[in-house]
């Protein structure tokens, strides 16, 4: 019912768990999943785990942080690993200012460069945005991304922001960080986002939602972000879930695909 659009079963802290994290996440209500991998052995992991399980489908990109080792022979490979049947998006990739281990020149040049393949090979885009929201903002609009779109993964920016980026045609997605009392302005934003243009995720297994903050994020935690976003809609989170479950859906194209 749930789709958790953002999740790393693919690392290192879920290795031979995976099954019982997807058991346990349909108890949550939780049953279909987006397994992100953003560097070489994520991504083969990635399009392992979606040949494993029919609930699984892969994301595929290069990391910013990771900018630095990007190589034409890696993008040759990512080119091929994009056509897989299971992989619906391009990702994670964008600008990522917090950590120095690329440069903002290295990560935007990175950055572009996905755009340019993601375009060409029409899938939307999956946007990792830290301290660097104008600038990805910026590239966004000058590589006019809107017959592609995205998604703006864990949004925590502001609702001007939120507006400007639904303006391109993006998608705007909430992580558990919408159930910090110290994120009023990313309620806001789960308050007044347009109801098909709104996705959930964990970001499993970073960023636990309350009331599992500081521990091992969980992909089936994604109901408790569409439990407070319900709250904050004055809605049921059955409603929610339905909502942002289509826009998935709609957004990953599986019906064209094929896709369960």
């Amino acid at each position: 019912m749930i789709f958790d659009t953002h999740t790393h079963l693919n690392v290192e802290q879920f290795e031979g768990e995976e099954a019982e994290v997807i058991k346990r996440a349909k108890e949550l209500a939780v049953t279909r999943f987006a397994v992100v991998g953003f560097d070489t052995p994520t991504i083969e992991k990635a399009l392992q785990l979606s040949e494993t399980f029919e609930e699984v489908v892969a994301i595929v990109g290069w990391h910013p942080v990771e900018a630095h080792a990007y190589t034409p022979e890696i993008e040759k490979t990512l080119i091929t690993q994009l056509t897989h049947p299971k992989v619906v998006a391009m990702g994670e990739m964008g600008l990522d200012y917090y950590w120095d281990d690329s440069t903002p020149e290295e990560q935007e040049r990175v950055f572009r460069r996905q755009i340019a393949i993601a375009k060409e090979m029409k899938l939307p885009i999956v946007i990792h945005n830290r301290d660097a929201t104008e600038d990805c903002y910026r590239i966004l609009k000058e590589e006019d991304i809107r017959d592609i779109g995205g998604i703006m993964h864990s949004y925590n920016g502001d609702v001007e922001y939120m507006k400007r980026f639904l303006d391109l045609g993006m998608h705007i997605s909430f992580s558990g960080v919408v159930t910090f009392k110290n994120a009023p302005q990313v309620r806001e934003c789960a308050k007044i986002v347009p109801l098909d243009r709104f996705l959930v995720e964990t970001d499993a297994p970073y960023l636990a939602p309350v009331p599992y903050r500081g521990k091992r994020n969980e992909t089936g935690y994604t109901r408790y972000v569409v439990e407070t976003i319900a709250k904050e809609r004055e809605m049921a989170w059955e409603e929610i879930a339905k909502a942002s479950t289509a826009n998935a859906m709609k957004l990953f194209q599986f019906e064209e695909r094929g896709l369960k």
